[in-house]
C-alpha cells in the first residue's frame, strides 16, 4: 500500500465520510466493494498511483467511516461521493468501482455526470438478478449474526485495523448491509448514461456472463458490427480478463491496465 498523502472527512447527510489521497496527477476516484475498506484494494491501489491521484472514499459503514444515521442505499453512497468530489473542489474526476463500489459509481455518474469524466465498473450488475445464485444467498443472509463466523476473515480484519469501535460498527455494517441483498433493477436507467463507460468481468466473475452482455447492449455495445473503419462503435467498451474472479479483480494488475488503457484513450 502507498502512504496517503492526505485524508480527511467530509459532511454527508447522516454523518461524515473518510477519504484518503495517493499518488500525483489527473484524479480519479476509487470506490470499494461490499465490507471492504480502501486497503483491499492494495496493489490495484499502488498501480492507479502510480500515475494519477486517486482520491480512495470508504463507503457508509466501512472502514474509517463508520455507520451514518440513515438507511444504506446506492444512491445515498452515490451522494456521498459527489459531495467529496465537491468538497476538494474537483470539475471533473475519472471513476473506477469495483462490485458495490461499481453500482455506486454507475447512480453517482447517472445522477452527476457533470462530476464524472469517464466511468469505469468493474464487477457490478445492473440489477440483483445479475449475481449467480451463490451471491445472491449470500447477500440476503447478512445480517449481525454472522459477526462471530466473520471475525476472523481479513474483510474483519481489515476493518477493525481503522475502525475506532470494530466490535460495535462491524455488526451495524452487516445489518446494514442487508440492503445489498434487496432487489433492484437500473435497467431502465442504463441507456440513459451519457458518460463514456467501461465494463469490466473476469470470466469467472460473481456477476453472470449473460448479464455482463446485456449491461453492454443496454449501454449500446454490441448491437451491429463496429464496421471496417470502427464508426459502427460507440463510446462505450466491454472488457472480460482471462483467469479473473470477483475476489481476484480488486487486486488484478489486468484492472488497472484494461481500466488506464480506456481513460486514458482520446
Amino acid at each position: 500500500m502507498p502512504t496517503a498523502t492526505t485524508s480527511g472527512y467530509v459532511p454527508v447527510t447522516g454523518g461524515k465520510v473518510y477519504y484518503a489521497t495517493y499518488g500525483e496527477g489527473a484524479p480519479l476516484v476509487l470506490l470499494h466493494g461490499g465490507l471492504m475498506t480502501i486497503e483491499a484494494f492494495g496493489p490495484v491501489l499502488s498501480g492507479f498511483a502510480a500515475s494519477r491521484q486517486v482520491i480512495a472514499v470508504e463507503a457508509q459503514g466501512h472502514g474509517h467511516t463508520g455507520p451514518l444515521d440513515r438507511p444504506m442505499t446506492f444512491d445515498n453512497m452515490a451522494a456521498d461521493v459527489a459531495e467529496v468530489i465537491k468538497s476538494l473542489g474537483l470539475e471533473k474526476v475519472d471513476v473506477v468501482g469495483y462490485s458495490m463500489g461499481g453500482t455506486i459509481g454507475l447512480r453517482l455518474a447517472l445522477a452527476h455526470p457533470e462530476l464524472v469524466n469517464k466511468l469505469v465498473i468493474a464487477s457490478a450488475p445492473y440489477a440483483f438478478a445479475g449475481w449467480h445464485d451463490y451471491n445472491q444467498q449470500g447477500m440476503r443472509g447478512l445480517n449481525a449474526s454472522q459477526f462471530e463466523m466473520m471475525k476472523p476473515s481479513p474483510l474483519y480484519q481489515l476493518f477493525a485495523a481503522v475502525n475506532p469501535d470494530p466490535e460495535v460498527n462491524f455488526p451495524k455494517l452487516l445489518d446494514q448491509m442487508q440492503y445489498m441483498g434487496k432487489d433492484y433493477d437500473y435497467s431502465a436507467d442504463v441507456p440513459n448514461l451519457k458518460v463514456p463507460t467501461q465494463l469490466v468481468y473476469g470470466d469467472w466473475d460473481a456477476v453472470r456472463t449473460s448479464h455482463a452482455a446485456r449491461f453492454f447492449e443496454l449501454l449500446g455495445g454490441g448491437l451491429q458490427d463496429a464496421l471496417w473503419d470502427g464508426s459502427g462503435m460507440n463510446q462505450n467498451r466491454l472488457a472480460v480478463l482471462p483467469g479473473v474472479t470477483h475476489y481476484t479483480m480488486m487486486t488484478s494488475p489486468q484492472l488497472v491496465e484494461t481500466a488506464l488503457a480506456f481513460i486514458d484513450a482520446k
